[in-house]
């Protein structure tokens, strides 16, 4: 497998797992948190930066509540907005 097709599945790896986390409203420490992984891993794999196994790949699939064949669908990364989101009144 050629370096590029490589990048471009973990460029959808990357995507879809910040389109979920998003949709879910989950920060990726709490997407950490539920996968059991550290959060340094799940900003890399958001970033692209690493690949990621199929245990782990499995592991965000299950926190996330979706197939672990969702997470390599062809996808283009979300808008990312910067900063912290605003805090919601209590």
């Amino acid at each position: 497998m050629s370096s590029a097709r490589v990048n471009t599945v973990l460029t959808y790896v990357a995507a879809n797992v910040r389109r979920i986390r998003l949709k879910r409203d989950m920060t990726q420490e709490a997407l950490a948190e539920a996968a059991d992984l550290h959060l340094t891993f799940i900003q890399r794999i958001e970033a692209g930066r690493v690949n990621p196994s199929v245990g782990v790949l499995v592991q965000l699939a299950d926190a996330l509540e979706v197939a672990p064949g969702i997470l390599l669908r062809p996808a283009t990364m979300p808008e990312v907005k910067r900063g912290r989101p605003p805090k919601t009144p209590k």
